[in-house]
């Protein structure tokens, strides 16, 4: 193995077979075939046959296999058959939902999976991190994750945190120099980096090393057990409640055996079979799986609309949301920056307006163009928006950033970072060695010793001081984003730090116009309707962002905007009274959304938060749901946020509460399609019981029934488009049972209804004489008036006000049912495996007309009574 740590830059270059201009297409594909993909193998993947084996380990399933066989030896091989067959399907369909749910599921995961940039052909691009091989060479800055195993060729002030491979919490610092000794440690190999480590500041080029299995992280197989999923809580409290209705089900069963076979005289074989049966068709074992494939469903909706679900909790959340904070450049507005102004020479100038052949205006795009990291290639912008805008500006005055970094070479460099809000880079220009600083407007001012002027650099007076925060004031009071930049001369070669930001020369100001996204308007309108408050959180200027907020309508006018400094002087209690009223806060930090998020959750509100930054990820991990940024965020915030908006759009977070509260209203409808259908099987063969009546159903009655009635329908309520009165109503209350009183009172309601209909037609089968007809009526009865209750089951208001034709899986999950029922019927090989005895057309209208009644009434009662039950 390769001790990379032990070679210089130039060897390590040399021994990867890679060039200053990266990989080539031709090397790239030859380099994949010989390597594979950056990816770790999942040891504890299931095949499709341990899925469908795995079916077989339901207690329930074990126990039909068991009356299967008791069948057999009884003779009634029909019976025998079709159970076996019931059985083989419902394995079947089991296996195909875990199958589609784990692609769903995988295809998200592909989704939100990590960025790299890289150089390949002599051009800069960003990949997916799966693509990166052996030899390409990668660029790092503060927030990105480390994909793949490098040797560091080029160090600027890099830190990383390693804790996922050495157990240590504190960054390491880098360096691209050798290391000497054979048996030195990962956590001392400090110019390497390894994958599942991140950047916590500076940035760096490296040279990949190793990818997928070959890695560090690879070799200790650390990360393969993130591969196993945990239940959501709802799919984990459905399942206890499952547990326990199977409980009292089975008490009912064995009610039931005892009364068939000691009260009525019945063979006990034959009613244990019943009872077996009917337990198996009223415990709703398929909640769990239902749950699972209506949330991947959803999901995979949600991603199409670019909001990306990480963590399938965060849509039970989702609804529950009643504040969203969220940033205000590139989420509220287009972060499509564009230089409007700029103040220069004690004087403000249009962006037209600058001539190169003013030295003072020349030194200000040049100086923006230097200490700047973004890059324009044809139609591609690579970096900041800040930044680009700034590229752009020089190139309208036809310099390239690429030539004036050739003709200026940095030579040092203190990154940018969110706590200083400045950045600073060295340079030898026009024969003098300086360190150039751009940043925030109060922060630089407050390390301004001078001001430049065409007469020459002065020591900055209080005057002149007021002309430059009268033009900051100007600038944000119109909206526009302020940058200051400014510089100093160093000694030659001098190593600078964030300790030299000091004693600086004024040079400008440049303020960009981000401009409030089109649909952000209606967007905030939609938030309020639905009871959610929108705050917005921002770096800029109070009065940039009271400017921005009242345009968007987040700022009404009996609310206030905070500024950091004013969160600073108050307490956690002073803090709680005031965020109800504050709709902005403006000059804040990353600790700052901490105490915000926490402060609107001891109010007891759900709270969603957006965040990019590396020093964002611990309040999006405070948050409800944590927000990351897809195009700018960073990927240390997209692994702490549990949704990622691929277009870093605050109208997108909206149509996700949208999208979340319509998923939970579907899962909700599909529990209660289960339930209500179940309760009509066991108060049907109770009220038979307790009267003495003859068994009104056939074990493979019931079976079919369960096969019939439960999936397919309540996957197609699952797949209803929603609704958008669903934004008029409130957010949920985030502890509240799914399933609670009035919801039960409904089930029981609707199950007793169905399961009047369904002995109706028990009793009219019993006038001809043959109990066999009566079953088949009932049987037949039970299973169409299920079938038509899941038009019921679309949502709470009537089908016309849903759209009667809006959800076509219900009707074709209806069609199917009713297709398969009448070939049962109709057809006599199947009619004797089914015990189904032949009907009069009369009678066939008979169990129409009753098994639509449910529907009928149902509807009847939401349309005259105009109001959700």
């Amino acid at each position: 193995m390769d001790h990379y740590y032990q070679k210089s830059v130039e060897d390590t270059l040399n021994s990867l077979g890679v060039s200053g201009q990266g990989l080539t297409d031709a090397e790239t594909t030859r380099r994949r075939l010989a390597q594979g993909f950056n990816e770790l193998l999942e040891t504890n993947k299931k095949s499709f046959g341990e899925v469908f084996l795995e079916q077989f380990k339901d207690v329930l399933v074990l126990i039909l296999i068991g009356a299967a066989g008791l069948s057999l030896l009884l003779g009634k091989w029909e019976s025998s058959l079709v159970i076996i067959m019931v059985v083989l399907l419902n394995a079947m369909l089991g296996t195909i939902q875990y199958i589609k749910t784990e692609q769903s599921l995988q295809s998200l995961k592909a989704l939100s999976s990590p960025k790299a940039k890289v150089m390949r052909n002599g051009e800069k691009v960003e990949i997916a991190s799966r693509e990166l091989l052996a030899g390409d060479l990668m660029f790092l800055d503060a927030g990105d994750y480390v994909s793949a195993d490098g040797r560091i060729v080029e160090c600027f002030s890099l830190q990383v945190n390693e804790s996922s491979l050495t157990g240590e919490s504190e960054s390491v610092l880098k360096t691209n120099q050798v290391i000497e000794g054979d048996h030195v440690s990962l956590g001392d190999r400090k110019n390497m980096v390894f994958s599942g480590s991140f950047v916590t500041y500076g940035r760096a080029v490296v040279v990949i090393t190793a990818i997928g299995m070959a890695t560090e992280i690879g070799l200790i197989a650390n990360l393969l057990g993130s591969a196993e999923r945990k239940k959501t809580p709802l799919q984990a409290s459905l399942d206890e409640f499952g547990k326990k209705l199977a409980v009292v089900i089975m008490l009912i069963a064995a009610v039931i055996l005892g009364l068939n076979t000691f009260v009525r005289g019945h063979d006990f074989i034959e009613s244990l079979m019943f009872a077996v049966s009917l337990a198996v068709a009223a415990i709703p074992e398929a909640l769990s799986a239902i749950v699972t494939i209506v949330l991947a469903i959803g999901t995979q909706k949600m991603a199409k609309e670019k909001a990306i679900i990480r963590n399938l909790h965060a849509v039970e959340s989702l609804g529950s949301i009643t504040v969203i904070c969220s940033d205000k450049t590139g989420t509220l507005t287009q972060n499509k920056m564009s230089v409007k102004k700029v103040f220069v020479d004690e004087k403000v100038l249009f962006f037209d307006e600058l001539d190169l052949n003013r030295q003072l205006e020349k030194n200000l795009i040049l100086m923006a163009m230097l200490c700047n990291d973004a890059v324009t290639m044809q139609d591609k912008e690579i970096g900041d928006p800040t930044e680009v805008a700034l590229v752009s500006l020089g190139e309208n005055y036809g310099l390239d950033e690429l030539d004036v970094r050739e003709e200026y070479p940095r030579v040092g460099e203190a990154p940018f970072d969110s706590e200083r809000k400045l950045m600073s880079t060295a340079h030898e220009f026009t024969g003098q060695s300086l360190m150039i600083t751009k940043g925030a407007p109060d922060v630089l001012l407050s390390k301004i010793a001078s001001i430049a002027t065409s007469s020459g650099a002065r020591t900055l007076s209080e005057a002149a001081l007021a002309r430059i925060r009268a033009a900051i004031y100007e600038f944000s009071s119109n909206g526009l984003r302020v940058l200051a930049v400014g510089y100093k001369e160093i000694g030659e070669g001098q190593v600078i730090t964030a300790a030299d930001e000091a004693d600086l020369t004024f040079l400008g100001l440049i303020a960009m116009m981000d401009p409030p996204r089109e649909e952000t308007v209606g967007a905030v309108t939609e938030c309020v309707r639905a009871g959610v408050k929108p705050v917005m959180i921002t770096g800029d200027h109070k009065v940039t962002a009271m400017a921005i907020a009242r345009q968007v309508g987040i700022l009404q006018e009996n609310e206030e905007a905070l500024e950091g400094f004013e969160l600073d002087r108050m307490s956690e209690a002073e803090l709680k009274e005031r965020v109800e009223h504050a709709a902005v806060y403006a000059r804040v930090s990353p600790e700052h959304k901490i105490r915000i998020v926490k402060a609107w959750q001891s109010r007891g509100n759900v709270v969603a938060m957006t965040g990019d930054g590396v020093n964002d990820a611990p309040a999006l991990k405070q948050a409800d749901i944590g927000i990351a940024m897809g195009i700018t965020g960073t990927e240390v915030a997209k692994d702490s946020a549990a949704m990622v908006l691929a277009d870093d759009n605050f109208s997108t977070i909206v149509k996700a509460i949208a999208n979340g509260r319509a998923i939970y209203a579907n899962i909700q409808n599909s529990i209660r399609f289960l339930l209500s259908g179940n309760t009509a099987g066991i108060l049907s063969v109770l009220y038979a019981s307790v009267l003495a009546l003859p068994i009104p159903f056939a074990p493979v009655h019931l079976l079919f029934i369960n096969l019939l009635t439960d999936s397919l329908p309540a996957i197609a309520i699952g797949l209803e488009a929603h609704n958008e009165r669903i934004m008029d109503e409130k957010p949920r209350q985030a502890q509240a049972s799914m399933i609670n009183k009035p919801f039960a009172v409904n089930i029981f309601g609707e199950g007793l209804l169905i399961a009047t209909c369904t002995m109706a037609a028990f009793h009219l089968g019993l006038t001809s004489g043959d109990a066999m007809v009566a079953s088949t009526m009932a049987f037949a009865t039970l299973c169409l008036a299920r079938l038509f209750h899941g038009f019921n089951c679309r949502g709470k208001e009537s089908i016309i006000a849903l759209g009667v034709f809006r959800n076509p899986y219900v009707w074709m999950a209806a069609a199917c049912g009713c297709l398969l029922l009448e070939i049962v019927v109709r057809y006599e090989p199947l009619a004797r495996a089914f015990e189904i005895a032949a009907l009069t057309p009369s009678q066939h209208v008979i169990i129409y007309a009753l098994a639509i009644v449910p529907l009928v009434v149902i509807q009847s009662y939401r349309l005259l009574f105009r109001r959700s039950e």
